[in-house]
Parts: C-alpha cells; structure tokens; sequence
C-alpha cells in the first residue's frame, strides 16, 4: 500500500491547482520536444550518403559487406558504386574493415556531428531545454533532482548509489584502456609513422588485435540458424518451444511469427521476429509487446511479444549472415522477450519487463553470457553451405576474443553514463550550454582522447526522449545482475542446470515489476549481487 501511495503522489496528485496545471504543461512540451528530437537525428542520419566508386578505396572490406553496400548503392541509383550510411549494420563494418584512413575519419565524424552541426536538426538546445523541464518537474513532486525523482523506484534508489557503481568500474576500466591503446598505437605506428591514435583508429586497429577474419566467420552464422539456437537454448533451459505459424497476421512480409507452448504443451504466447533491415525502418534492435501478460476477468491473457532488429538482408547468393556482436544482440534483445512470455503477473501494469530500469536489462544480459559457450554454439554454428560446425580453433578465439577490447567497451559506454546523470543531477530548472556540460563531464571522468561517448548528448535519444533518462547506467547494473546469475551456472557445472534454470524462471522471470527486484535476486542468488563476477567476465 504504501508504494502504490508513493507512486500516486509521484504523479502529481498531492499538489495545488497550479502547480498541476504546470505539471501538465511540462508534461505536453517534453513530448514536443522528445518528437522533434527524435525526428532531427532521424533526418540527420538519413540525410549522410557516402557513395565510394573506386573498389580499392574499400580494401579490408568483408566480402558480405561489400555485397550489401553494392546493392544498396544499386539501390539507390549508383550501379557499380557502393553505398554506405550511418546506421549501424553499415557504419560499424565500415569503421572495424576500412583501410582507407581518411574515408574512415569522414564516416566516424560525420556519426559524431549528428545534430550538432548549428543547422535547424541542432538538438543541443532541446536537450537543454529537456533537462531543465524535467528538473522543474522533479522539484514540483518535492525531489532535488530529476534523477533523484526517478532512481526513487530502481534499485540503485540514489544517484549517489549508481554513481559508485560507475566510479567502481571506471577505475579498472582505465587502467584495461590504456593497455589497449598502446597496442593501437604500435600498430598505428607500422602503418602511419608519426600518427597519433584517433577515435577513427580504434576499431580498426582492435579488429586486427582481434585476429577474426570476418569473411571466414560469417558464413557460420546465417541469421535462421542463430535464431534457432536461441530458441533451443530456451528450450534446453527452460522447457518451452517455439512453432512458426505462417497463418498469423503481421504487420509487414519481413516479420516471422511463433507460437510459443510451455513443458506441458500450455500456452505461453506468440513471439514475432522482425528482423532484417529496410528503408525507413527505424534503427537498433529492441524487444516491445503488442499486449502484456496480466489477468482478465480471471483468465491469464498471455502476451504478444516481438523483437526488432537491423540485421542485413539477404544477397543474390547468400542468406543473412551475422557479424558476432550482431549474434550477441540477437541473443540480448531475445532475453527481453523471454522475460515477456515467461511472465506469471495479476496485473499487466507490473508484467514482464516493467520492472525497475536497472533490472529489466538482466534477461537480456544473461542470455548474452550463453551465445558465446561452446555448448551453445554448437546449436548453431555450422556452415551455410556445407553444414559443417565452426572449427574449435576458431570458436576457441571468438571466446577469446569477448575479453579482448573491453577497457574500450566499457569506457564509451560509461561516458554517456556519467553524460546523462550530469545532465539530470542539475539542480535549477534553467538550461545549459550542452557543449560545456559535455566537456566538462568527459574531462571530470578522464576519457582517454582516442575514446568517444557511445552516445554524445545531441543523439542520445536513450536519456532525452527514451525510458533511460537518468537511468541509463541501468544497463551496467544489470551487467552486473547478469554475469553474477549466470554465474550461479558455472558453479553448479552446468550450462542448463534444471533446478538453477527453474529458480531463474520462477525468482525473477515470472515476477515483471510485480515484487522488489533486490529481494527477488536475493531468493534467486542467496545473497546481494557481487560485482567481481562483471569484472571477471570482462577480464577487469
């Protein structure tokens, strides 16, 4: 009773008459602000073409790669050209591939000046602006901060609590970073004497550390096949099955539907699988439901769930093959759904993934740990088109190689952390000059100059128009919800121990933001969570 009253009084309903007219006015000007800004960085991105016209100008380029960016350059009308954009499934090859050190550079920074490039899609203003609306609002409801309103319900409960968190981490993150960028920089230096390791160098010096060879790896990982074994690892983990039916409606050709039955034959729910790329869809990957878990009139309704991605299309000669860290976001967005179709709530409103923020990335975290594992590769991993498994020695270094690059991984992702506690711990409601603050926050922090925020803050839609405002450090404090669950595996000796894998269904699967998420993990785990099981999963 007590938190459904606290959660009544954080809506507004304790205040006067004008202040919740003010509160509803804040409410209506976020949303218009949230809408312009996403819709700036989505013409931003779409508005970069990079057409290239001489093939050597792509040496490194992996063959799949170089197929996709010919059929869209096709497209597009530029046969015989190659063309690539901004989104993800093009930038990220083109970055980690590219011999071309000055086509690099145009690509990073193009990405990096999205919406701030002092033209009508400049989204500085509206963060500012943003964070100064929510900030008033947060004062209103009797809070300091904004992030003090929101981190109220996580489990962090105090900015000062997910702050330690990412200082305990920055540390070891660091010093990891460091090491790697003077192994960049000897690289850099055979093959640019005199240069300094940049943020376009990055990648592309970790992937030759890395040692896979793209051309030679993807044809293992065909889209349908990794798909499948996610299914199984549910299977074998959990009991449940997953059955197209080509009889159900979806809202485009390209989205494939499942249904999905319990142990016992019971049903779960339907799972939708959207894929692959295409114009105008929107990019990422993410996992959302058409209806949630909850019961009705006394019937459990079971849910819709589907997962959307950017995955690359099919060519002329072969099917979708998946780079690794497209395999880990097809396995990661897939958590989120199991934790959607596996719910057991009365209500909807606390079903499935509307947990506290800086839990509901767990599932999703958790499944990652398993695509990776010997056991589970061998599910998947054969041959498009000779069947055969992926060669130990090479599955041997695509294991190896999830420690190598993490003081990296780590650190841009802290950055737009920090980034976005800084921009919701300011204490007046009045804007800021959003390059300051940004400068001020990444000197404060000490990142490393060839080492660029994941997100920088005028497309950093996660914390100025998603669910992540002030929580986007949530995804590290599942990481470390995740690797210590998964831990729980290793200790026992075995991947899909029945009664561990029952205890992570029953403790936290089914229960959605239906009980508080610190004592679930405590049923689950027998104790707090430890964050050396994230260090040592990222070798830190």
């Amino acid at each position: 009773m007590a938190r459904t009253w606290a959660r009544f009084l954080r809506g507004g309903a304790g205040l006067g008459a004008a202040d919740q007219a003010r509160l509803r006015a804040i409410h209506a000007e976020l949303a218009g602000l949230a809408e312009a800004f996403e819709d700036n960085l989505l013409r931003e991105t779409r508005a970069f073409d990079l057409v290239v016209t001489r093939r050597e100008d792509l040496d490194g380029l992996p063959a799949p790669d170089l197929a996709a960016a010919l059929e869209a350059a096709h497209l597009a009308g530029h046969p015989g050209r190659w063309r690539f954009t901004l989104r993800d499934a093009s930038l990220l090859p083109f970055l980690a591939h590219v011999r071309n050190r000055a086509l690099r550079r145009a690509m990073l920074e193009a990405h990096s000046a999205r919406c701030a490039r002092g033209n009508a899609e400049d989204n500085r203003g509206l963060a500012a602006r943003i964070a100064a609306l929510r900030c008033e609002k947060a004062r209103l409801l009797g809070y300091p901060t904004f992030a003090h309103y929101v981190l109220a319900e996580h489990m962090a409960r105090t900015p000062a609590a997910a702050l330690a968190l990412l200082d305990a981490i920055r540390g070891p993150a660091l010093a990891r970073a460091r090491e790697e960028a003077a192994a960049l920089q000897a690289l850099l230096d055979r093959d640019e004497p005199g240069a300094r390791l940049q943020p376009w160098d990055w990648p592309y010096y970790a992937e030759r550390v890395r040692n896979l060879d793209a051309d030679e790896l993807r044809p293992y990982f065909p889209l349908e096949q990794v798909r499948e074994g996610a299914f199984r690892t549910a299977n074998r983990l959990f009991g449940i099955t997953f059955n197209e039916r080509r009889d159900l409606p979806v809202y485009h050709p390209d989205v494939r539907a499942f249904l999905v039955q319990d142990r016992d034959g019971g049903f779960l729910g339907v799972y939708f699988a959207d894929y692959p790329t295409r114009p105008g869809k929107r990019g990422g990957a993410w996992m959302e439901t058409f209806r949630r878990q909850g019961v009705l009139d006394g019937r459990d309704q079971r849910p819709l769930v589907y997962n959307v991605a950017n995955f690359p299309r099919p060519t002329a000669d072969a099917p979708s093959l998946l780079r690794l860290d497209e395999v880990r976001t097809l396995f990661h967005e897939f958590g989120h759904a199991l934790h959607g179709l596996l719910s057991r709530c009365r209500y909807r409103s606390l079903s499935g993934v509307a947990t506290a923020l800086d839990c509901s990335e767990l599932p999703s975290q958790i499944m990652e740990h398993w695509a990776f594992e010997p056991e589970v590769m061998a599910l998947y991993a054969r041959h498009h088109r000779t069947g055969e498994h992926l060669p130990e020695g090479l599955a041997a270094r695509v294991r190896r190689s999830h420690r190598l690059n993490q003081g990296f991984e780590t650190l841009e992702y802290l950055a737009s952390a920090y980034l976005d506690l800084a921009w919701h711990t300011l204490e007046e409601p009045r804007p800021v000059d959003a390059q300051a603050l940004e400068a001020a926050t990444l000197a404060r922090i000490g990142l490393p100059a060839p080492i660029q925020p994941r997100y920088r803050t005028p497309c950093f839609a996660h914390s100025m128009t998603g669910e992540y405002a002030a929580g986007y450090y949530g995804y590290l404090w599942s990481a470390v919800l995740g690797a210590d669950a998964f831990e729980a595996f290793l200790e026992r000796g075995d991947l899909f121990d029945p009664a561990t894998a029952r205890a992570l269904r029953t403790d936290l699967l089914e229960k959605g933001g239906s009980e508080d998420p610190a004592e679930l993990f405590r049923a689950f785990r027998g104790r707090d969570p430890d964050l050396g099981a994230l260090l040592r999963r990222r070798g830190l």
